[in-house]
């Protein structure tokens, strides 16, 4: 198997302080996490950024200032989040493509989640790629349900995006495909051979996902935008904490962890930034 990457999500766009008090906002404290991940065993952070209220926002300037604080203290992959949060236009959660970081979530069709709908037309879907592949931004498909694949897929027929694709398949939100192991294996038969793959299994499901990702070839993603707790009704100190449990894992069953640039030779991206 090739080194497991691991993915920290450090604070999404709905967990608040409320819900855990350990959850990083200002870029200094999502810089310090994206550092405490790399120094556990992430090669990728999946990044949102937060206003100084803690509400959400795809601001161009406070990812441009988040992103080089963390790149002032390793050589972590940046994965920026063009989810945004719901309700966001597709204007608003492009902000930071423009930025040419390395990697970018491209979420591949609409999904009821909770008690909203992301929304992602096709048309958003033709403008996210384009502009991901007009600034040279590797593309991370984030697929919510089976659906999702073949919209991607009709993407590449249209050349807006170039195999070997990377997915990361979002199981559990509520609205979206079940965390089970047997739609995790649906999952992974679905998607062109030579694509990778990792999986963010969404609250309880986080741990039993990803020890079956350690052991069927794939990779990982943990972080408080998916799971805020440790075990059950114990919340996690930190998305290092999380991260270094799958290390744990992956040790367990002998799988080598990927630095960044193992992961950015995995993941058909070049050297390093």
């Amino acid at each position: 198997m090739e080194k497991l990457i691991i993915t920290a999500a450090l604070t999404g766009a709905e967990v608040t302080r409320a819900d855990n008090p350990n959850l990083p906002i200002t870029p200094a404290e999502i810089a310090q996490a994206a550092y405490e991940c790399y120094e556990a065993g992430a090669s990728i952070v999946h990044l949102h950024v937060r206003h100084a209220d803690g509400t959400p926002t795809q601001d161009g300037a406070v990812y441009k200032e988040t992103i080089e604080r963390i790149k002032e203290k390793c050589d972590i992959i940046i994965q920026v989040s063009t989810g945004g949060a719901v309700g966001m236009s597709a204007e608003e959660r492009l902000q930071p493509v423009y930025l040419k970081p390395e990697m970018a979530s491209l979420s591949t069709g609409s999904v009821n989640f909770g008690n909203n709908v992301f929304l992602n037309p096709p048309a958003y879907l033709e403008q996210f790629a384009r502009a991901m592949q007009e600034h040279g931004v590797k593309p991370e498909i984030e697929v919510f349900d089976v659906g999702m694949i073949n919209n991607a897929l009709q993407l590449v027929k249209r050349g807006l995006l170039k195999e070997p694709l990377h997915f990361d398949f979002v199981m559990g939100v509520p609205g979206g495909i079940p965390a089970t192991i047997k739609n995790l294996l649906h999952l992974v038969e679905s998607i062109p051979q030579g694509s990778t793959w990792s999986v963010a299994g969404v609250g309880r499901a986080e741990l039993t996902l990803a020890t079956a990702a350690v052991l069927l070839g794939g990779h990982v993603r943990v972080g408080f935008e998916d799971n805020i707790y440790f075990a059950k009704g114990v919340l996690a100190e930190s998305n290092a904490q999380l991260v270094e449990r799958v290390v744990q894992i992956a040790r367990i069953h002998y799988r080598d962890i990927a630095t960044p640039q193992e992961a950015r030779r995995i993941l058909g991206m070049g050297g390093a930034a």
